[in-house]
């Protein structure tokens, strides 16, 4: 019998390696999207049919022509997870106004033309799960994000008009908040990350309490993606238990 197909957009290597490790453990063939060839194809010979196909998200004809390539090889997907991002951490007066329209690209625009390539058939199945990762970004606005945060609210927005229109259709949308820093791998070991990433010394939580941890974050969006009919999460935030809030 030939595997679902679980649909992932960038795939780096802690949260969407985690999510492509969870899915194939789950039975699922990947399809994994993300600019880095090199990474893609290391993670595609560790990770059972796990299956390399590199391309710019934020290049909607190229992602479109990736995700035609999915389908034929692979099969329509069963699962669409959207985990790339595109980010500027900077005040409005001092970022380029231009990454603005680059972070809308890769964190809302292309949400929408993965939708609609993969929703009809999701919709003729009667089932399939479409599922975004974000962060508070998309609940509030600070300085630094000026030119991101707007990007991911609108994702979260669009993700809730695909919800509602989609899920009496038997397509279930969620979208994952992460609140808090993820223990990503290039970090490095507590001694040779930045003081800000730092905790100070009378932080009382050990520092694998503090980062969120990419398994953990994969195992609850594989939780949500398999989630009864009579019981869908749309909004779910999840975060450390250090974490202020």
């Amino acid at each position: 019998m030939q595997k679902p197909v679980c649909l992932i957009t960038g795939v780096g290597d802690t949260t969407g390696a985690a999510l492509a490790r969870r899915f194939a453990a789950g039975g699922y063939s990947i399809a994994m999207i993300a600019r880095n060839t090199d990474r893609l194809n290391a993670l595609a010979m560790e990770i059972e049919d796990a299956h390399a196909f590199p391309c710019d998200v934020g290049n909607i004809p190229e992602l479109m022509d990736t995700v035609e390539r999915i389908k034929k090889l692979l099969g329509s997907p069963a699962v669409l997870i959207h985990n790339a991002v595109a980010h500027t951490f900077d005040t409005f007066l001092e970022a380029d106004p231009t990454d603005l329209e680059r972070n809308f690209r890769v964190n809302t625009t292309s949400l929408l033309y993965l939708a609609r390539a993969v929703a009809p058939d999701m919709i003729n199945a009667g089932s399939g799960a479409i599922m975004v990762t974000g962060n508070t970004a998309s609940h509030r606005g600070v300085p630094t994000y000026a030119l991101f945060a707007p990007t991911k609210a609108a994702q979260r927005t669009l993700a809730e008009a695909l919800a509602r229109d989609l899920g009496p259709k038997k397509v279930h949308v969620g979208y994952v908040t992460i609140d808090g820093a993820i223990d990503v791998t290039w970090l490095g070991p507590d001694d040779e990350r930045p003081d800000w990433l730092v905790p100070p010394g009378d932080w009382p939580w050990r520092r694998e309490d503090f980062f969120a941890d990419a398994d953990a974050i994969a195992n609850e969006v594989f939780h949500m993606a398999h989630q009864h009919q009579s019981t869908w999460t749309f909004d779910l935030v999840i975060r450390p238990f250090a974490e202020k809030w």
